[in-house]
Protein backbone atom coordinates (compact mmCIF):
# COMPACT_ATOMS: atom_id res chain seq x y z
CA UNK A 1 0.00 0.00 0.00
CA UNK A 2 1.93 3.50 -1.05
CA UNK A 3 2.07 5.78 2.19
CA UNK A 4 -0.58 8.80 2.13
CA UNK A 5 0.58 12.33 3.73
CA UNK A 6 -3.17 12.09 5.00
CA UNK A 7 -3.75 14.59 8.14
CA UNK A 8 -0.58 15.87 8.46
CA UNK A 9 -0.55 17.29 5.15
CA UNK A 10 -2.90 19.78 6.73
CA UNK A 11 -0.17 20.90 8.86
CA UNK A 12 -0.66 20.74 12.87
CA UNK A 13 -3.61 23.44 12.82
CA UNK A 14 -5.33 22.02 9.99
CA UNK A 15 -5.21 17.93 10.97
CA UNK A 16 -6.45 19.24 14.43
CA UNK A 17 -9.42 20.89 12.76
CA UNK A 18 -9.98 18.02 10.49
CA UNK A 19 -10.25 15.93 13.87
CA UNK A 20 -12.55 18.21 15.94
CA UNK A 21 -14.82 18.92 12.45
CA UNK A 22 -14.93 14.47 12.18
CA UNK A 23 -16.02 14.47 15.72
CA UNK A 24 -19.19 16.33 15.25
CA UNK A 25 -22.52 14.38 14.37
CA UNK A 26 -23.37 14.11 10.73
CA UNK A 27 -26.45 16.60 10.98
CA UNK A 28 -24.21 19.26 11.37
CA UNK A 29 -23.20 19.10 7.70
CA UNK A 30 -24.90 19.31 4.18
CA UNK A 31 -22.56 17.96 1.49
CA UNK A 32 -19.45 19.67 1.96
CA UNK A 33 -16.93 18.72 -0.08
CA UNK A 34 -13.94 19.15 1.97
CA UNK A 35 -15.61 17.22 4.78
CA UNK A 36 -16.20 14.24 1.91
CA UNK A 37 -12.29 14.09 1.49
CA UNK A 38 -11.27 13.95 5.09
CA UNK A 39 -13.58 11.14 5.63
CA UNK A 40 -11.88 9.42 2.78
CA UNK A 41 -8.07 10.36 4.16
CA UNK A 42 -9.32 9.20 7.66
CA UNK A 43 -10.54 5.86 5.49
CA UNK A 44 -7.56 5.70 3.65
CA UNK A 45 -5.37 6.21 6.89
CA UNK A 46 -7.33 3.26 8.90
CA UNK A 47 -6.63 0.92 6.12
CA UNK A 48 -3.46 1.46 5.50
CA UNK A 49 -2.45 1.16 9.78
CA UNK A 50 -4.62 -2.34 9.60
CA UNK A 51 -2.78 -3.57 6.34
CA UNK A 52 0.42 -3.10 8.01
CA UNK A 53 -0.67 -4.57 11.06
CA UNK A 54 -1.44 -7.67 9.21
CA UNK A 55 1.76 -7.43 7.44
CA UNK A 56 3.55 -7.55 10.44
CA UNK A 57 1.73 -9.50 12.97
CA UNK A 58 0.59 -12.93 12.40
CA UNK A 59 -2.96 -11.83 12.37
CA UNK A 60 -4.34 -14.76 14.11
CA UNK A 61 -2.68 -13.10 17.28
CA UNK A 62 -4.48 -9.85 16.79
CA UNK A 63 -7.18 -8.61 18.82
CA UNK A 64 -8.99 -5.66 16.92
CA UNK A 65 -11.82 -5.06 19.73
CA UNK A 66 -12.50 -5.81 23.48
CA UNK A 67 -15.25 -8.23 22.17
CA UNK A 68 -14.16 -10.30 19.51
CA UNK A 69 -15.39 -13.42 20.69
CA UNK A 70 -18.73 -11.99 20.80
CA UNK A 71 -18.44 -10.52 17.23
CA UNK A 72 -17.17 -13.36 15.38
CA UNK A 73 -19.89 -15.92 17.22
CA UNK A 74 -22.62 -13.76 16.45
CA UNK A 75 -21.14 -12.88 12.59
CA UNK A 76 -20.69 -16.85 12.09
CA UNK A 77 -24.63 -17.51 13.45
CA UNK A 78 -25.89 -14.95 11.09
CA UNK A 79 -23.66 -15.25 8.00
CA UNK A 80 -22.10 -18.73 8.31
CA UNK A 81 -22.41 -18.83 4.78
CA UNK A 82 -20.86 -15.83 3.93
CA UNK A 83 -17.14 -16.40 1.68
CA UNK A 84 -15.08 -13.70 3.70
CA UNK A 85 -12.00 -14.69 1.63
CA UNK A 86 -13.33 -13.01 -1.35
CA UNK A 87 -16.33 -10.99 -0.58
CA UNK A 88 -19.03 -10.53 -2.77
CA UNK A 89 -19.67 -6.60 -3.22
CA UNK A 90 -23.46 -7.36 -3.10
CA UNK A 91 -23.43 -9.87 -0.23
CA UNK A 92 -22.81 -6.03 1.41
CA UNK A 93 -24.09 -3.87 -0.16
CA UNK A 94 -27.64 -4.47 -2.39
CA UNK A 95 -31.02 -3.89 -1.20
CA UNK A 96 -31.78 -7.60 0.36
CA UNK A 97 -28.13 -7.70 1.67
CA UNK A 98 -28.35 -4.39 4.04
CA UNK A 99 -31.54 -5.29 5.26
CA UNK A 100 -29.61 -8.60 6.55
CA UNK A 101 -27.06 -6.51 8.08
CA UNK A 102 -28.83 -4.18 9.38
CA UNK A 103 -29.95 -6.02 13.00
CA UNK A 104 -26.40 -7.32 13.10
CA UNK A 105 -24.56 -4.05 13.08
CA UNK A 106 -27.00 -2.71 15.26
CA UNK A 107 -26.64 -4.31 18.25
CA UNK A 108 -23.18 -3.17 18.69
CA UNK A 109 -24.26 0.23 18.84
CA UNK A 110 -22.68 1.38 22.42
CA UNK A 111 -20.31 -1.27 22.54
CA UNK A 112 -17.91 -0.73 19.40
CA UNK A 113 -16.82 2.91 19.02
CA UNK A 114 -17.87 4.01 15.77
CA UNK A 115 -19.55 0.98 14.74
CA UNK A 116 -21.41 2.41 11.84
CA UNK A 117 -18.67 4.55 10.11
CA UNK A 118 -17.39 3.80 7.15
CA UNK A 119 -14.19 1.87 6.69
CA UNK A 120 -12.30 0.35 3.34
CA UNK A 121 -12.72 -2.98 3.32
CA UNK A 122 -10.47 -5.58 1.02
CA UNK A 123 -12.70 -7.70 -1.18
CA UNK A 124 -9.91 -10.50 -1.63
CA UNK A 125 -8.09 -10.58 1.55
CA UNK A 126 -5.22 -12.01 -0.06
CA UNK A 127 -4.28 -9.04 -1.58
CA UNK A 128 -3.79 -5.35 -0.34
CA UNK A 129 -6.16 -2.38 -0.61
CA UNK A 130 -6.75 -1.11 -4.15
CA UNK A 131 -9.42 0.98 -5.94
CA UNK A 132 -10.71 -2.68 -7.71
CA UNK A 133 -10.37 -4.21 -4.10
CA UNK A 134 -11.84 -2.07 -1.87
CA UNK A 135 -15.53 -1.47 -0.71
CA UNK A 136 -16.87 0.85 1.67
CA UNK A 137 -18.30 -1.04 4.84
CA UNK A 138 -19.64 0.24 8.35
CA UNK A 139 -16.83 -0.07 10.84
CA UNK A 140 -18.72 -3.12 12.24
CA UNK A 141 -18.89 -5.25 9.02
CA UNK A 142 -15.23 -4.27 8.50
CA UNK A 143 -14.65 -6.11 11.88
CA UNK A 144 -16.73 -8.93 12.01
CA UNK A 145 -15.04 -9.85 8.31
CA UNK A 146 -11.65 -8.71 9.22
CA UNK A 147 -11.88 -10.66 12.47
CA UNK A 148 -13.21 -13.92 10.98
CA UNK A 149 -10.87 -14.01 8.48
CA UNK A 150 -8.29 -13.56 11.10
CA UNK A 151 -9.60 -16.49 13.18
CA UNK A 152 -10.00 -18.67 10.00
CA UNK A 153 -6.49 -17.95 8.71
CA UNK A 154 -7.67 -16.13 5.75
CA UNK A 155 -4.92 -13.09 6.56
CA UNK A 156 -2.10 -15.79 6.92
CA UNK A 157 -1.11 -15.38 3.33
CA UNK A 158 -0.58 -11.23 3.50
CA UNK A 159 1.50 -12.12 6.51
CA UNK A 160 3.74 -15.00 5.37
CA UNK A 161 3.83 -12.64 1.82
CA UNK A 162 5.52 -9.78 3.69
CA UNK A 163 7.28 -11.67 6.28
CA UNK A 164 8.98 -13.91 3.40
CA UNK A 165 10.29 -10.56 1.58
CA UNK A 166 11.79 -9.38 5.13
Amino acid sequence: MASSDGLSSLGPDGASAAARALSLPAGAYGNDERLEVMWAVKAYNHAEVYFNLISSVDPKFLKLTKIDDDIYSTFRASFEDLDVKVLDPDRLKSAEAKERWRPFCNQYDGLVEDFNYGTLLRLDCQKDYTEENTVFATRIQFFAVEIARNREGLNNAVFESKSSKS
